[in-house]
């Protein structure tokens, strides 16, 4: 299954001294950045990025369950100080299959 994984740095995780954006770079975001590309060579992360403007990753990451998921995502270094939003994705295939039944109800309400 497919997942949008949406991570930003948050409020108490941003860096209030020079030093502090020093350890936050080196120590999370460097690590993060080198995970993530493994991870893209490996096929669990199909796309996505460091995003433009925020300290931030949007990527579309594949794992067989929740459970591989939260694996993946708490492994990141930076996790602890993101806050994370996953969205479950379905197939455009599999999301016309669901809606077919509701249309076919529809039509047959506007006949009656």
């Amino acid at each position: 299954m497919q997942y949008l994984v949406q991570m930003k740095l948050a409020a108490q995780g941003r860096p209030t001294s020079p030093e502090a954006g020093i350890t936050l770079i080196e120590n999370y975001i460097f690590p993060t950045l080198e995970m993530c590309r493994k991870l893209r060579e490996e096929r669990k992360i199909l796309a996505g990025g460091p995003i433009i403007g925020t300290i931030g990753i949007a990527m579309i990451v594949e794992a067989a369950s929740a459970l591989e998921l939260d694996g993946i995502i708490d492994n990141l270094p930076v996790w602890p100080m993101m806050e994370t939003n996953v969205t479950p994705l379905t197939t455009f295939e599999d999301r016309a299959r669901a809606i077919s039944p509701r249309l076919e109800r529809d039509k047959a309400n506007v006949r009656k």
